[in-house]
């Protein structure tokens, strides 16, 4: 795999991962407003920009598996540490929206 290959794959991880992060905040401020059911939809989508995200790092993983050499770029670190945040982030929104939910019953 080629420099410029793996740096699309880093900007797809990139770009889906800080869409969930976005989307996620989104969510952060319907829990704020008591939009349970507008939160839960943000969190959804969010997680389909991760699955985009994390499909784009399956295929380097699967790539490598099958012996291609892939040489890590400062990029695609930055992109593995943008896609885990963006995944416990949206973690952490699901535990808070059953817990806004409790407070609210």
């Amino acid at each position: 795999m080629n420099s410029e290959e793996l740096q699309v794959a880093a900007f797809e991880i990139i770009l889906n991962s800080g869409n969930a992060r976005t989307i996620v905040h989104e969510g952060f401020a319907a829990m704020r407003e008591g939009n349970y059911e507008e939160a839960a939809e943000k969190l959804a989508a969010a997680n389909e920009e991760l699955l985009l995200a994390h499909q784009a790092q399956t295929k380097l993983l699967h790539e490598y598996a099958n012996g291609t050499e892939i040489k890590i770029e400062i990029i695609m670190v930055h992109a593995q540490d943008h896609l885990m945040t963006s995944m416990t982030l949206r973690e952490v929104a699901l535990e808070m929206l059953e817990l806004y939910k409790k407070v609210d019953a």
